[in-house]
């Protein structure tokens, strides 16, 4: 079963390869006030998870500059994800507000309306 986890994620992710969408094109101002907005935000992920896939897909279309943390590989961050987020669940957006709370988002569509109701059309 795990031979076939993998080699399912290989297609998956050569798929995204191959189709990959193309980034929205902004003025540079406009980019540099959704960079600001983003800055404060990271993807929790695993690499071939299609539902991750599909929100790294969403902020390529979008040309959202957030910070990848891979969960799988990284011990760190599967900590962090489990500590502070409550589960090891991805994809899983952290939020730093600017009054320093922090907001665990996990699903993919949750996390994708977000952003593009929350963060571009702002």
């Amino acid at each position: 079963m795990a031979f076939v986890r993998w080699f399912l994620g290989r297609i998956i992710l050569l798929l995204n390869f191959i189709f990959s969408p193309r980034s929205v094109k902004r003025p540079a101002d406009a980019q540099a006030k959704i960079d600001q907005r983003t800055q404060n935000m990271s993807l929790y992920q695993f690499e071939a998870c299609p539902f991750c896939v599909k929100v790294r897909r969403a902020m390529k279309r979008n040309a959202l500059s957030i910070e990848l943390r891979d969960a799988k590989n990284d011990n760190t961050h599967r900590t962090a994800l489990q500590n502070e987020g409550g589960r090891v669940k991805v994809p899983c957006l952290r939020i730093e507000k600017e009054d320093g709370s922090v907001q665990w988002m996990y699903e993919s569509k949750e996390i994708i309306a977000y952003l593009e109701n929350e963060v571009v059309a702002a």
